[in-house]
């Protein structure tokens, strides 16, 4: 800060316009960069993004006062300070975000040797490099979006770096670069439908660490948590006419252990999806349907209850539990699309008693006494004594339904006999406590039974022909097992907010003050605006994101190819560039020999005036020429001479025309050939 000169700071900031073509550049190209930079500064440690908008800052106020850019040592100190907070931040100066941290400081620091134009191409190509960064992070849309005006801001500052000295237009040079890489887009546009993939297209990034709500362990509240989450879990579309909403179970981490506190998982061992096919009875048509799912840090899969085969996912193993739940043999750390089978109506489970059930009975001793005196009681009850299964559940729904429970995203803070609070207290809680309490008070009734998690409905109106199930859509309900039928489905929401799974009206968080004051003026507004955004995403999401393997080999089939292999998409590929590498050669070779249509013009016209008897060399302009025919034909020769001087003005006036006057070309021809015939 010290090299600006003292005089320099108290200059009033000038106009673009009278600002030295240096300037203009440096400002532009800093311009670029802070936008470049600025997607990552939620990825970057603090320290990084204030050094970088401290020194385009300065940078900046060196480039308007045209004041001296600081000594080298500056810069090594600099650098050699960022690396030790690089190392003190990531514990090491190598892997992705260390070296992001790094490529970001070096640009910075770069900015601040500006001396030649090799030091801007070094500052070009880490910006691009910095654009290539961005997607180890996200692929989103928005991303893509920002990086692209990157890429042009980019080109742009290239382009005034070739430029020479004087006063080219900005925008002359982002036309121009614009145009450069519209050129180039159909190359590009070719090498990502036809280039072999590998493995998934975008397998690094997170998307901003987007992940699912699930989880393998439930506690009072915590499905109300995620509930408050309206981002988007899943996506569907169906073939043939959609399921009824209260049909749309997906089925998560099934919990059946509960140490009073907490729900989780039946331990690792349980059998794979053979024994389940045998235990599965299913009825009616079913229904098929693709499914893509967003990023998830768990390895269940919540498909549609009952999902019959598992799905082909690439590189990803798919296995069936025996009690319902899919698996994947690593968590899906990116966007997976796939097809599915699904019978909304069905059994599973064994028909008969089974020594696996006994651990569907287990509660942790000294857990919500009360809760167990009710069900001792119902036992002593007549009308209970002996009941079956179905018949105890049903008791409890009707108990729900009838004693003023409510349903709330915001019960508050439960203790530690947390279904004792619920059952006599309280009353009011989310879907996983209403499922909880139901469980336990069945287990205390001597009926197996267990928690399972997923999704439950899904938006009411198909966006681009995708139904939308969001993180608000989480849902907790309960199985018990009834002798001669299996598990039987029971959700105690049902029982007090039937319009949340017969309807799929989900409780909603408070709205941010800008959703709520369009919420307010327009309700229809913000949902439409929400859904074009996700129709949008989603195309995206579609046909860039997920383009794998199997779509380019279907492109090869609706093309011609009966079976269609690698060799053959890479002969494609081979020829197709061929083909344009061939195109690009024979334009440059035309472009090289064309004539400039004014040129051809005066050709015709000197032609036409040496069969006349005029001479007229290749280097003389039209007015030399009219005034040679007014020296030859006098007045007779003045129509020609008139002709000439008015392509004179065509050609070289401020009102230039874009191309010549060929009605002129002709009239001129006509004159001179009657002036040499009266000639004889």
């Amino acid at each position: 800060m010290a090299l600006i000169a003292p005089t320099a700071r108290l200059l009033p900031l000038p106009k673009w316009r009278t600002l030295p073509r240096d300037a203009r550049d440096t400002l532009f190209l800093l311009a670029v960069i802070g936008w470049t930079v600025l997607p990552h500064v939620s990825h970057l440690p603090l320290w990084c993004s204030l050094l970088t908008a401290v020194v385009l800052l300065w940078r900046a106020r060196l480039a308007v006062a045209n004041a001296p850019l600081p000594n080298r040592w500056w810069l090594v100190a600099a650098l050699a300070l960022a690396a030790a907070l690089t190392f003190w931040s990531h514990r090491t100066l190598l892997g992705k975000e260390a070296g992001v941290t790094l490529a970001v400081v070096l640009m910075a620091l770069k900015t601040l040797e500006l001396r030649a134009r090799r030091d801007a191409f070094v500052v070009f190509f880490l910006g691009f490099f910095i654009v290539l960064t961005h997607f180890l992070y996200s692929q989103s849309l928005p991303v893509a979006a920002a990086m692209l005006v990157s890429v042009w801001g980019l080109l742009t500052a290239l382009v005034l770096a070739h430029m020479p000295v004087g006063q080219p237009s900005l925008r002359q040079a982002a036309r121009l670069s614009a145009r450069t890489a519209l050129w180039g887009a159909p190359i590009m546009a070719l090498l990502f439908v036809l280039f072999p993939r590998i493995g998934p297209l975008w397998g690094v990034p997170q998307d901003g660490q987007s992940t699912t709500g699930l989880s393998n362990s439930m506690r009072m509240g915590s499905v109300a948590e995620v509930a408050q989450d309206d981002s988007i879990a899943l996506r569907l579309r169906f073939t043939g006419t959609p399921p009824s909403p209260g049909t749309l179970y997906f089925r998560g981490p099934v919990l059946s252990h509960f140490d009073g506190v907490e729900w989780r998982v039946a331990p690792p061992g349980v059998s794979d999806f053979g024994p389940v096919r045998r235990n599965l009875r299913t009825s009616g048509a079913g229904v098929a349907y693709e499914m893509t799912v967003e990023p998830s840090r768990l390895t269940s899969l919540p498909l549609l209850e009952a999902s019959v085969d598992a799905p082909k996912i690439d590189g990803v193993r798919v296995t069936g539990l025996a009690d319902l739940e899919w698996r994947t043999d690593r968590p899906l750390f990116e966007r997976v699309r796939f097809d599915a089978f699904a019978f909304t109506d069905f059994r599973h489970g064994p028909t008969t008693p089974q020594l696996a059930l006994q651990d569907q009975l287990v509660l942790p001793p000294g857990y919500n006494p009360r809760t167990l005196e009710w069900a001792a009681a119902m036992r002593r009850d007549p009308r209970y004594a002996n009941a079956e299964p179905r018949v105890l559940a049903q008791a409890l729904l009707d108990h729900i339904r009838t004693s003023n429970y409510t349903y709330t995203l915001a019960p508050g803070e439960y203790g530690r006999d947390a279904v004792d609070e619920f059952w006599l207290d309280r009353r009011e809680g989310f879907c996983e406590h209403f499922a909880a309490a139901f469980v336990v008070l069945m287990r205390a009734l001597d009926v197996p039974a267990r928690v399972v998690t997923g999704y439950q409905g899904a938006d009411p109106i198909a966006v681009d022909g995708y139904y939308v199930v969001r993180q608000s859509s989480a849902h907790a309900w309960a199985e018990y097992w009834q002798p001669g039928i299996g598990w039987v489905r029971a959700d105690p929401t049902a029982a007090v907010a039937p319009e949340r799974i017969n309807r799929s009206v989900r409780l909603l968080a408070p709205r941010g003050v800008v959703a709520g004051a369009i919420a307010n003026v327009s309700p229809q507004l913000l949902e439409r605006l929400r859904g074009g955004w996700e129709a949008l995403n989603n195309r995206w999401n579609q046909w860039v994101m997920n383009y794998s393997r199997g779509q380019q080999l279907d492109l090869l089939k609706n093309i011609g190819f009966d079976s269609p292999s690698w060799e053959d998409l890479t002969l494609l590929l081979i020829g197709a560039l061929s083909t344009l590498a061939l195109v690009g050669a024979a334009w440059a070779w035309w472009d090289r020999h064309r004539v400039d249509p004014w040129t051809r013009q005066m050709d015709r016209l000197r032609a036409a005036l040496q069969r006349a008897g005029v001479s007229a060399a290749a280097h003389e302009p039209p007015r030399a020429l009219a005034q040679r025919v007014r020296a030859r034909w006098g007045a007779a020769g003045e129509p020609l001479a008139e002709l000439l001087d008015a392509l004179e003005r065509q050609r070289y006036s401020r009102t230039t025309i874009a191309r010549p006057d060929h009605a002129l070309t002709r009239r001129f021809v006509a004159q001179a050939r009657a002036l040499r015939a009266a000639a004889g």
